[in-house]
């Protein structure tokens, strides 16, 4: 039986919801009738039209707030906002990640390597996801099982790193899981009922992996509603020992 189904009402929160997976889960939980109320989170009004065309039909149910990852006192207020209407969560999937952006594109080589760069990584892929778990912990203080589950990524895995390349990105993913995996410690002393994942969703066919899909064999390419149904068979089926874990999409157990 689903964890979801031991809980009424439940309570999620999709942080980067408004697009690809972080939008792919905001639908499926819509169509859920076990999912109470679905919190949101997006950066930017103007890259974020669907969610909030989204929230205007489902106005009871979908929260939309404004917040970017990158900024502690955002988070903060955000987390501030829920509070005020609920003081339970039991699912919280972040969905952030950045993999290129502008002028910045994974490095190759140590010779395209930049301080900068590097820096922008960490920030969106490993510090905020941290700082997110650090606010939200009031939250999970409750006696209801609940997850907090982080999209990392296969290359973060530094036993699978065989091919070398995308420095920033595969080290602010490998960080993600270690913080991660850290909080999992921490949150098992003041929230026992609470599991911490990071999950791999394999290549979905969104904006991030779009430059990098010519090599990807068609079957391994995702649709994000694929990808979506994978990962929440995932962490519906979690049990109490896989806090702390970094599984992949078909819930086999990744090294670190």
């Amino acid at each position: 039986m689903s964890f979801i189904d031991e809980i009424n009402p439940v309570n999620a929160l999709i942080v980067g919801a408004n697009r690809g997976i972080g939008l792919g889960f905001v639908k499926k939980l819509l169509q859920d009738h076990r999912i109470a109320k679905v919190y949101v989170t997006y950066r930017q009004p103007e890259s974020a039209s669907e969610l909030i065309s989204l929230a205007g039909e489902h106005s009871e149910r979908l929260i939309c707030l404004e917040m970017d990852i990158t900024n502690e006192l955002q988070i903060a207020e955000a987390v501030q906002k829920i509070r005020i209407q609920d003081d339970k969560l039991h699912l919280v999937v972040n969905c952030v990640g950045l993999l290129h952006e502008d002028n910045l594109q994974p490095e190759k080589s140590l010779r395209q390597l930049n301080s900068e760069n590097l820096l922008r990584y960490f920030q969106i892929n490993s510090i905020g996801a941290v700082l997110l778990a650090k606010h939200i912990l009031p939250l999970f203080r409750h006696g209801e099982r609940s997850v907090f589950a982080s999209i990392s990524a296969k290359l973060g895995s530094i036993g699978d790193n065989q091919l070398g390349g995308w420095y920033g990105y595969r080290a602010s993913k490998t960080a993600l899981n270690m913080l991660m995996r850290t909080a999992a410690i921490e949150y098992k002393r003041s929230c026992p009922k609470a599991l911490i994942v990071t999950l791999h969703p394999g290549t979905t066919d969104t904006r991030l992996s779009h430059p990098f899909q010519g090599n990807v064999p068609a079957e391994k390419l995702f649709s994000v509603e694929r990808t979506v149904n994978q990962l929440l068979a995932v962490i519906e089926q979690l049990q109490e020992g896989d806090s702390g874990q970094f599984f992949s999409w078909d819930g086999s157990r990744l090294p670190w």
